[in-house]
């Protein structure tokens, strides 16, 4: 009966030192230049149509939210899903990366330009995307999530009014 206090003053201790604890660490510079490096093979790849490449930046269980279509799961998904004709040109630009530990983001804007089979003008597009990716066992990073959008105006469309 004398230590029955014991629990109530070493749990809240245990909870205080565990919080003061630092946490995991932001990322090192090498995570970063493979982060950056991760990027410049997915502008490559897409370039040149290489899409086994291409989707070789994926975790297997990736998710890709493009806008107004439904989010594609799996990176064979992705590969099968997206793999089309390569873009005429094609620039991502990073304005931020961060994270700790095996988990980082990456948020940017993007530009392309693309000619679609049976289209004579190329489509311009230009927005903005984000990055959630993991840090691999092998110390490498793969995306594990993509969400982009556009910055361009959605297109106006006339409905025909028909008077019964």
């Amino acid at each position: 009966m004398k230590f029955r206090w014991i629990p109530s003053v070493l749990f809240p201790l245990g909870v205080a030192i565990t919080a003061c604890q630092p946490g995991a660490g932001p990322l090192s510079e090498d995570d970063v230049a493979a982060i950056r490096s991760l990027l410049a093979t997915y502008e490559q790849a897409a370039l040149s149509g290489d899409w086994d490449t291409w989707a070789g930046i994926w975790t297997e269980e990736a998710v890709y939210m493009a806008p107004n279509v439904p989010a594609i799961h799996g990176r064979e998904a992705i590969r099968v899903g997206l793999a089309g004709p390569a873009p005429q040109e094609f620039t991502a630009t990073i304005d931020e990366i961060d994270g700790r530990a095996d988990l980082a983001f990456v948020r940017g804007t993007f530009a392309l330009t693309m000619l679609f089979e049976g289209e004579v003008e190329p489509v311009k597009e230009a927005g903005k995307w984000l990055w959630i990716l993991r840090q691999q066992p092998d110390g490498s990073w793969l995306v594990a999530v993509e969400c982009y959008n556009s910055d361009l105006p959605v297109p106006q469309f006339e409905v025909e009014h028909s008077e019964g």
